[in-house]
């Protein structure tokens, strides 16, 4: 086990360092040949893994690798957890990852930084499977840091467009808010369990729920509420939650495949991941889950309304991914881990889907991306609309496709939780089915269906992408359609029931278990509820608004000009925080520049200084004459002086 699982994390480690140091020697057949055999190794040893872990009852096994450092009697350690939650992580990343590097060849194949780029990518899936594998919080930071840094290179890969500096940079700046809290949330944990490794700190938590942290002198919080939300707050960065979610939608800047990637399989699932992970500590806080459940409502229901607006075709599915994770973070608030990263497993198939679909018709059209200059290109595009179809029906939680098993989960998990703020989340999600519905079959209306808006240069050489293209569109399409049959093990067994602890007192997924009675219940059940006809309302309007009366959609615009603005500008958050904290920093940098480094430090200390010691010395230099009669005055002066205060004495 040991040698496989580190095989399964160096491969993509070694295919990266091949295809960046050596790409101009291999070249650019060679970089991506390398790099695709190293994530592939990862994948088919996964599922080695996944095999032993499930079939041949290897449920949970921690590996130490080596030590790493020692400090008095602490010792901090690289190792791996293999358990059913690291190896489904295990299999979404490389699976994801290593279709994204074969439609990779396709869509970046006149980039001059052909070789840089699958160099990033692969070292992208190497940072995410040392962070899901971890099993201690160094190797968690270790990773959780790594694919930060990847993300920044990535997002800005065409660092000659300014537009994508400023994206990679905002991400960056961001990402370190978040990243600041989740430091001090692993400070906590060793300041309290005075180790980092998981088992201790996990078979340790029940023991030390008592106690609090002096946070003012009157005011007191149990640790775990204060280790919870420090964890948390990285995880909004990461994860993308309100108000740490600004970096995500800019992060369109990067190439479509690195976007698919960071939307699916790695960067923005591991805060999701990490909060399951965590389990045993979140589930003694019941402050921390309600906390949890109101950012996840709020970002699931707000970021969706802003992608009815959208007219960049990636940007409609960046906030689909905002939607989504605020769905995922709802479960977590609800106890309903498992369902978590269901939804996340689910996920990461439709989603990769939708984003490379998207990157197919932009290849297609040339690099355009905005909407209103597509529309018609299911009979050009084929495959690429019929798999984009099957995203989308997916993403709304159409029944029987894999979403809809794993979205209505959330919806009554939430429904049945007995948190203060279920109740809250509960009529959020429910009202976001309509509008992931409405602005998911705008975008399929818009771009594939109703008349043709490109010019006539772009129609006459319109065809279907190459099928190193569609190849990876249709693998993940399967998926997309299929995942959700596994709700019986993931939601409903005991699959993650080595992995992920649940209170007692949270019984929302027990409830569900006592009236699951198999697919064909779970489907017919769903039609008593709201959600499915909230999905189909939402078809309905997109369909009437963008087909049937196109007109209505413009009229309806003039009229709500005040909303319509609201959301195109995002809630006008940007600008609160360029303000607040751009602008603000600016504003302090240039007093300290003014009053500290120029007035201060050049005035009074480096130039004052020097005309101190320049006056002094004018003074000075005044008695050096370099007349003999003038010294001997001085001597027969100051010879006076001395007898003088003899005298006096």
């Amino acid at each position: 086990m040991k040698a496989l699982c580190l095989t399964i994390v160096l491969a993509p480690l070694i295919a990266s360092m091949l295809a960046g140091l050596f790409g101009r020697v291999i070249g650019r057949s060679g970089s991506h040949w390398v790099t695709i055999l190293g994530v592939a190794i990862s994948f088919f040893l996964s599922l080695l893994v996944f095999k032993q872990v499930i079939f041949d009852q290897v449920s949970h096994t921690s590996i130490d690798i080596y030590q790493w450092l020692v400090v008095g009697d602490l010792s901090f350690k690289i190792g791996f957890l293999i358990d059913p939650l690291t190896v489904t992580m295990m299999l979404v990343v490389t699976f994801v990852s290593l279709m994204v590097h074969i439609y990779t060849i396709g869509y970046m194949h006149n980039d001059p930084g052909y070789q840089r780029f699958f160099s990033y990518i692969s070292l992208f899936t190497f940072s995410m499977l040392m962070l899901v594998m971890a099993n201690n919080f160094l190797q968690l930071f270790f990773g959780w840091e790594a694919v930060g840094l990847v993300s920044y290179l990535l997002i800005g890969f065409w660092y000659t467009r300014e537009s994508a500096i400023f994206a990679n940079m905002k991400a960056f700046l961001v990402n370190r808010v978040g990243d600041f809290g989740f430091l001090l949330g692993i400070g906590a944990v060793l300041a309290v369990f005075n180790t980092l490794d998981y088992e201790s700190v996990f078979s340790q938590a029940p023991l030390i729920n008592t106690q609090t942290f002096a946070i003012t002198e009157n005011i007191h919080w149990p640790v775990m509420t204060v280790i919870c939300l420090l964890l948390f707050v990285g995880a909004m960065g990461k994860s993308a939650q309100v108000p740490l979610h600004v970096w995500l939608p800019d992060s369109m800047e990067g190439p479509t495949p690195i976007s698919a990637l960071i939307h699916a399989a790695t960067m923005v699932t591991a805060g999701i991941f990490m909060v399951a992970r965590m389990s045993p500590l979140f589930e003694l806080s019941d402050t921390a889950l309600n906390v949890i459940l109101i950012i996840g409502a709020i970002t699931a229901f707000f970021m969706g309304l802003v992608g009815i607006v959208q007219n960049d075709i990636k940007r409609v599915v960046a906030y689909s991914t905002l939607s989504q994770l605020g769905y995922m973070t709802v479960a977590l608030g609800a106890s309903a881990y498992s369902i978590a990263i269901f939804h996340l497993f689910t996920h990461a198939f439709f989603k990769a889907l939708l984003f490379l679909g998207a990157g197919s018709v932009i290849v297609a059209l040339h690099h355009e991306q905005d909407m209103r200059n597509m529309g018609g290109l299911r009979k050009y595009m084929p495959i690429t609309y019929w798999t984009a179809l099957i995203g989308t029906l997916a993403l709304i939680g159409f029944p029987g496709f894999s979403g809809f098993f794993s979205k209505d989960s959330i919806i009554e998990a939430v429904y049945h939780s007995n948190l203060p703020a279920a109740e809250f989340a509960y009529w959020l999600v429910l009202a976001g089915v309509f509008v992931t519905a409405f602005y998911s079959f705008r975008l399929l209306f818009l771009v594939f269906h109703g008349e043709s808006r490109m010019d006539a240069h772009t129609k006459e050489h319109l065809k279907e992408s190459p099928k190193v293209i569609t190849i990876p569109l249709i693998l993940l399409a399967i998926p997309s359609v299929f995942a959700g049959l596994f709700i019986g093990s993931f939601v409903f067994g005991d699959y993650f029931a080595q992995s992920i602890f649940v209170a007692e007192h949270h019984q929302a997924v027990a409830e569900l278990k006592e009236h699951y009675h198999g697919i064909g219940s779970f489907i017919s059940h769903a039609f008593q509820g709201y959600a499915v006809y909230l999905a189909f309302a939402g078809i309905i309007c997109a369909w009437f608004l963008y087909l049937k009366q196109p007109q209505l959609a413009e009229s309806l615009k003039q009229k709500l000009q005040i909303p319509y603005n609201v959301l195109l500008n995002k809630y006008g958050i940007d600008e609160l925080y360029q303000m607040l904290f751009a602008a603000g920093s600016r504003k302090i940098g240039a007093f300290c520049d003014s009053f500290g480094d120029r007035l201060l430090i050049d005035g009074l200390v480096v130039n004052g200084s020097a005309n101190i010691v320049n006056w002094f010395s004018s003074k000075v230099r005044g008695i050096q004459t370099g007349y003999l009669y003038d010294y001997a005055f001085v001597m027969i002066i100051g010879l006076m002086i001395l007898l003088g205060g003899l005298f006096l004495q």
